[in-house]
């Protein structure tokens, strides 16, 4: 499972059986931590995941951006309930990779935006997927 964590919403992404290629599954838009944890728990069961991919927000000199705490805290909280390694990756330009891709397919800017977050998630998912 790939995600991508903010403040108001989290992009999920899923992989296939081979974990060859991640596709967006969802956005979630949050409604409090305890509830969050709580439906990413029953996601991850049904979805039968075992390993989280998680994006990081870093700036472009490598550094973690302030949300990086609040991230790293959550994931722990969520790994801690559903016993599942976390990777963190670096999820540089996620977004932005995401927005042209949708530019490609969709005008609509609130289109977009509601399938931006599962996009990123996507991203950061076959990224990480490439690698390992």
């Amino acid at each position: 499972m790939g995600i991508d964590f903010g403040k108001a919403r989290i992009g999920i992404a899923l992989s296939d059986e081979t974990k060859f290629l991640a596709s967006p599954h969802s956005t979630y838009h949050r409604k409090g931590e305890d509830t969050d944890i709580e439906y990413l728990a029953t996601l991850i069961r049904e979805q039968k995941v075992d390993k989280i991919v998680c994006g990081l927000p870093m700036n472009m000199q490598g550094e973690e951006q302030e949300i990086a705490h609040s991230t790293r805290e959550f994931m722990n909280k969520l790994s801690g309930k559903v016993g599942i390694e976390i990777s963190f990756v670096d999820e540089r330009l996620s977004s932005v990779m995401a927005e042209d891709m949708l530019k490609e397919h969709e005008r609509d800017w609130r289109k977009r935006k509601e399938k931006l977050d599962a996009v990123a998630a996507s991203i950061i998912l076959q990224d990480y997927l490439d690698r390992y």
